[in-house]
């Protein structure tokens, strides 16, 4: 089962397709990576745990906006009296199976159990690092949120479990959430599979999200390109008051540079969005790529000070660490 609908400049009858972006590597390519004799891949530590961890309140009322750092690239969101997940994985591993695929390295910022009622899960793509589940099921049964996910995604939640609550919607839909909250799914330089047959089959999105304290731009992977897709942002949805933005899983370059920023790239991503502030997330918990553990928060701050950029305007959280605005 996949996506079935009407096509249109980003969707060709059977896959989706970025027309300012590029293809996704090929099997060739990602056995030259895995295999080839030029690969430094530098070994993370077994566990590498957070100080932090966080109990959130059960809602947040008025302007304020809190958001608490999962890890990776999970959030909890609570303003205005909503509760909203981005991306939720709790899982030990990003993988198919149980026992294979990269593990974690630190536990949730937030424990599952500690989790206030959840409204929103808001899913960008389908990734195991992003699209998790078995964390949806057991938010499905605990909690029922809408999950909000750009189109085909909901295709794989509802055969995991019927009770998944998945509304698909495409690159530029807003979606009410409640209490004054939009969300409006924007294009993002990337792409998406579940299996090796797969590939493109459903839709990958960022999201700006609208709060009383202004709106955040959520960019849960994506590739810098030209910055393009950051520029468009700033022009249809700007000013933003804060972006969130990937640092992590970048090396290889000539491998990952199409699909995942760098810290050099995010930092030029922050300059073309013009977000007041930005927070760095996609690293430190699960190794997808080549890069050290600590690479990302440390070529970030390298980043920032070459720009002339204050590093209080671009902060790297651990797991269980809250920003509020």
């Amino acid at each position: 089962m996949s996506y079935d609908g009407p096509i249109s400049d980003h969707f060709d009858g059977k896959q989706f397709f970025d027309p300012d972006g590029v293809p996704p590597k090929s099997l060739r390519e990602v056995l030259r990576w895995q295999f080839g004799r030029d690969r430094q891949r530098r070994a993370w530590p077994e566990w590498v745990p957070s100080p932090h961890a966080d109990t959130p309140p059960p809602r947040v009322d008025g302007g304020k906006v809190r958001l608490s750092f999962v890890g990776h690239v999970s959030w909890l969101i609570q303003t205005s009296g909503l509760n909203i997940l981005v991306d939720p994985v709790w899982s030990e591993r990003a993988s198919p199976v149980r026992f294979a695929g990269p593990k974690r390295r630190n536990d949730p910022g937030i424990a599952f159990d500690a989790l206030p009622e959840i409204d929103v899960a808001l899913v960008s793509h389908g990734h195991y690092d992003h699209l998790d589940l078995a964390t949806l099921s057991k938010l499905a049964d605990k909690h029922a949120p809408r999950v909000i996910t750009p189109l085909g995604n909901d295709v794989a939640m509802r055969r995991a479990h019927a009770a998944i609550k998945a509304e698909a919607f495409d690159w530029h839909d807003r979606v009410e959430l409640g209490g004054g909250i939009a969300v409006t799914l924007v294009p993002t330089r990337h792409w998406t599979a579940r299996g090796l047959f797969d590939r493109n089959r459903a839709l990958w999105a960022s999201f700006v999200v609208e709060t009383p304290a202004g709106k955040i731009y959520i960019v849960c992977d994506s590739g810098y390109g030209e910055g393009k897709h950051f520029r468009r942002v700033a022009e249809a949805h700007g000013p933003l008051r804060l972006a969130i933005l990937p640092i992590g899983a970048y090396e290889p370059r000539w491998f990952m540079k199409d699909q995942h920023m760098n810290p050099s790239d995010a930092v030029k991503a922050l300059a073309d969005c013009g977000a007041e502030e930005a927070l760095a997330h996609h690293h430190g918990t699960f190794q997808l790529t080549d890069e050290p553990i600590d690479a990302p928060v440390a070529e970030l701050h390298a980043a920032l000070d070459e720009a002339s950029i204050p590093r209080e305007r671009f902060v790297a959280l651990k797991p269980g660490q809250v920003f509020e605005v």
